[in-house]
C-alpha cells in the first residue's frame, strides 16, 4: 500500500490544538530562567541609559570622536539595527503578496523584531547630534522662526527613512495582531481580560469583520513592501552621494538592502532557534521552515559575496588612485582584522548553506547565525570607518579609538533590543494562530461503502 508523503508546509495539529499551543506560550507561568533573561535584559538597557546620560553631560567628547572619523560606532550601530529591522518586512510583507506558506509560523516574530530593531535604530542618530535636546529641529514643522531642517543632509534623511519605516512596520504588526489578541482574550480573566479586550479593538470575528480585515492587510502589504527597498536605499545614499574614497559608488543601494536582508535573516536564526525550544513549538516551527530562511540566507548572502567582489574589481579597473589605496588598505592596512572579519564571516560562511544537511541542522545554523550577525556589524565599522580615516588628504589620515563610552551604548542597545523582545514574546502570541489554521485541510466526508462519494 503505497503511503502518501506529509507535505511539510502544512501544518500537523488540529485547529484547537493551534489556539492551546500558542496561548499556553501566554497563559504558563513564567520560568525562573525567564525572569533571568529578562532582568539581565534590564540590565544592559540600564547601562545605555546611564551611558547617555553621561554623554548628555560630558559631551560627546567621552566616545570615540576624533578627525577625521567623525562618523564613528554610533552611526555603525545604526546601520546595523536598520538592516535588522529588514527581514521583517521581507517575510511578513513580501512573502505574504507571493503567498508563499513557509512564512506563516516565523513571521510574527519576524514583525516584532523588526518594529523593536527600527525603534533601537532610531537612538543612534539623536545620540550622534550631540545636542540631544534639540533633536525635534530635525522634523520639518511650521515654527515662529521660520527655519527650516537642511534637506540637503543625509540626517534629514534618515529621521524620514526611520519615521516612515516604524510607522508602518508598528501598523502592520498590530493589525495582523487583532485576532490573535481576540483569542487571547476569550481565555483569560481578571485584569488581564480587560486589557486583551482594549487591544482586541472589539474583534468578534464576524464575517464582515475578516472582510475589511484581510483587504486592509493585503494592503498594508503592498504598501510595505516599497519600504524594504526604500528605506535601505536611503540609508545607503548617507554615503554614496558623498565623494569620500570607498563610499562614491553605485553599487550602494542594492549592494545595502541585500546586506540588510541578509543580516535580518541571521537574526531571526538567532532569535527563533532557542526560543522554538523555550517556548515548545518545536512542532509548529519545524526544520521545513529553517530549510527555507537558510536558502534565503544563502542567496543574499551570495549576493554580498559579488557585491564585495565588485567594489574590489570596480576600484582597481576605474584607475583612482584614493579608490585603490582605500580597499587595499581595507585588506592589508593597520584594521585588516575588521576587513576579513566582514569577508570571512559575510562571503564564505553563507555558502556553507549549500549543504542541507547543514541548513537543517540547527546547532550549525545558529553558530552561522552569529557569525553573520558579527560580520555585518563589521560591515558598516570597515564601511564607515576605512573611508573616513583615509580620504584625499595623506597628512589628515588617522585610525578610529572606540572608547568605552562607545562600547557601552552597543552593548546597551542588545539590552534594549533584547528588553522589547523579551517583553512581547511572552505577552503575544509569537505564532499567528489564524494564519497557521487557514493553513489546515479542511475535513473531508468519508466514502460510504455503498458506492462511494461521487
Amino acid at each position: 500500500m503505497a503511503v502518501i508523503a506529509h507535505d511539510p508546509s502544512l501544518p500537523t495539529q488540529t485547529h484547537g490544538e493551534v489556539t492551546r499551543d500558542v496561548l499556553a506560550t501566554i497563559t504558563s507561568k513564567p520560568t525562573k530562567g525567564y525572569y533571568i533573561l529578562l532582568g539581565t535584559m534590564a540590565f544592559l538597557t540600564a547601562v545605555l541609559l546611564g551611558t547617555v546620560t553621561l554623554l548628555l553631560k560630558e559631551g560627546l567628547g567621552l566616545a570615540g570622536y576624533a578627525p577625521p572619523i567623525m562618523w564613528s560606532v554610533y552611526i555603525t550601530t545604526f546601520v546595523f539595527w536598520v538592516g535588522i529591522g529588514h527581514a521583517g518586512t521581507l517575510i511578513s510583507a513580501i512573502l505574504f503578496l507571493f503567498r508563499s506558506p513557509w512564512r506563516t509560523a516565523v513571521y510574527r516574530a519576524t514583525e516584532a523584531m523588526t518594529v523593536f530593531a527600527v525603534m533601537t535604530a532610531a537612538l543612534f542618530p539623536i545620540i550622534h547630534i550631540g545636542r540631544q535636546w534639540i533633536f525635534y529641529w530635525l522634523i520639518p514643522y511650521p515654527n515662529a522662526r521660520y527655519l527650516w531642517p537642511n534637506f540637503k543632509s543625509p540626517l534629514l534623511w534618515d529621521v524620514f527613512a526611520i519615521s516612515t519605516y516604524l510607522t508602518v512596520s508598528s501598523t502592520f504588526l498590530m493589525v495582523g495582531l487583532v485576532p490573535d489578541i481576540a483569542a487571547v482574550r476569550d481565555h483569560v480573566s481578571g485584569w488581564r481580560k480587560k486589557l486583551y479586550g482594549a487591544l482586541a479593538l472589539g474583534w468578534t470575528g464576524a464575517d464582515s469583520q475578516w472582510r475589511h480585515y484581510s483587504r486592509a492587510y493585503l494592503y498594508l502589504a503592498a504598501l510595505a513592501t516599497p519600504l524594504v527597498l526604500s528605506v535601505h536605499s536611503v540609508v545607503s545614499w548617507d554615503f554614496a552621494v558623498s565623494i569620500v574614497p570607498g563610499w562614491h559608488g553605485t553599487i550602494f543601494a542594492p549592494y545595502f538592502v541585500a546586506g540588510a536582508i541578509y543580516s535580518g535573516i541571521g537574526m531571526v536564526l538567532t532569535l527563533m532557534i532557542p526560543l522554538r525550544k523555550v517556548l515548545k513549538v518545536e512542532h509548529m516551527i519545524t526544520d521545513y521552515h529553517f530549510d527555507n530562511l537558510s536558502k534565503l540566507t544563502l542567496f543574499t548572502g551570495t549576493i554580498l559575496f559579488y557585491a564585495y567582489a565588485m567594489e574590489y574589481f570596480v576600484a582597481w579597473y576605474s584607475g583612482s588612485t584614493f579608490e585603490q589605496v582605500t580597499f587595499w588598505r581595507r585588506a592589508f592596512g593597520p584594521a585588516w582584522w575588521a576587513g576579513w572579519t566582514m569577508i570571512i564571516c559575510n562571503a564564505f560562511v553563507s555558502q556553507l548553506l549549500w549543504f542541507k544537511k547543514i541548513r537543517t541542522n540547527l546547532t550549525s545554523l545558529f553558530i552561522i547565525s552569529i557569525f553573520i550577525n558579527l560580520g555585518m556589524w563589521f560591515e558598516r565599522y570597515v564601511i564607515v570607518t576605512s573611508s573616513l580615516s583615509n580620504d584625499y588628504v595623506p597628512y589628515a589620515w588617522g585610525q578610529m579609538n572606540p572608547t568605552w563610552a562607545d562600547w557601552l551604548v552597543l552593548l546597551g542597545s542588545f539590552g534594549w533590543f533584547g528588553l522589547w523582545f523579551t517583553l512581547f514574546y511572552k505577552n503575544f502570541p509569537i505564532v499567528a494562530i489564524q494564519e497557521i489554521k487557514e493553513m489546515i485541510p479542511m475535513p473531508r466526508r468519508k466514502a460510504s461503502s455503498h458506492g462511494g462519494a461521487h
